[in-house]
């Protein structure tokens, strides 16, 4: 009888930890284009946990695009991006850095006072997926916050964003806890690397011909490409019938 309690208890523990481990496994996001104007297949269809309460994508009858801007520092393309979108009277969420924060005020005053999202990116900008204790979650995502209010007065949106699209289940269980809703994207493109900057002509081609229903556009506003053509896609998009929503719309229309 002794032998066999040892066993069972054995297996308990090898199950919770095997349990453990899928849990804080990485996961990369990604999504794979189905054609000309239609829905991405997200994460090859694969059923994960906890993603349900996360952003994405909007419902398929969605003729909506939430634009949302990753920006780690500040640039000349920064403040045209803003204002672009002054112009078109369009709010979007912006997923800032420590950096930005403390060093681009003419930035981040216009960003939060404008009716932007001044959201969560995190303090680092490290592998949140290798946080497998929820304290230590915690403080890489309220380092951030503190010293947003700290310095502006403001009170950061929790929304949050991991960078390069790195999470675990762990990840979306902490954030479910917390009270944090994780945001990832249904469109991005290689804009961000300053020195290598996509073609103008050719990136307009590529977002055009991804427009869909319900669209989560990753931009980083730091790109001058991103800055030069922002005004003309912004154009085309409403031409084709599509408004421009907030991350707050997308969260009650998907969520509730």
């Amino acid at each position: 009888m002794k032998t066999k309690l040892i066993a069972v208890l054995l297996l308990v523990m090898l199950t919770l930890s095997g349990n453990a481990r899928a849990d804080s496994e990485r996961i990369n996001w990604h999504y794979k284009t189905s054609g000309a104007n239609k829905r991405p297949n997200i994460l090859s269809g694969k059923a994960i946990n906890g993603l349900e309460n996360a952003l994405f994508i909007g419902n398929e009858d969605d003729k909506t695009v939430y634009l949302t801007f990753d920006a780690g520092y500040s640039n000349e393309n920064v403040e045209k991006t803003l204002d672009i979108l002054k112009k078109h009277d369009i709010k979007a969420a912006f997923f800032i850095l420590p950096g930005i924060i403390k060093n681009s005020e003419s930035v981040v005053k216009p960003l939060a006072y404008e009716g932007h999202l001044g959201c969560n990116h995190t303090t680092s900008h490290g592998d949140m997926s290798k946080i497998t204790d929820i304290e230590a979650f915690k403080r890489e995502l309220g380092g951030i916050e503190t010293l947003y209010n700290e310095t502006y007065g403001l009170e950061m949106k929790k929304y949050f964003r991991p960078p390069e699209g790195a999470f675990s289940q762990q990840t979306l269980e902490f954030c479910e806890e917390l009270g944090y809703t994780p945001v990832f994207w249904s469109f991005a493109y290689a804009d961000w690397d300053n020195s290598k900057q996509p073609n103008p002509e050719k990136a307009k081609e590529k977002i055009f011909s991804q427009l869909h229903n319900g669209m989560v556009m990753l931009l980083h506003p730091t790109s001058k490409t991103n800055a030069d053509i922002l005004d003309d896609v912004i154009t085309e998009i409403k031409s084709r019938g599509y408004s421009f929503g907030t991350l707050d719309e997308l969260k009650e229309r998907t969520i509730g």
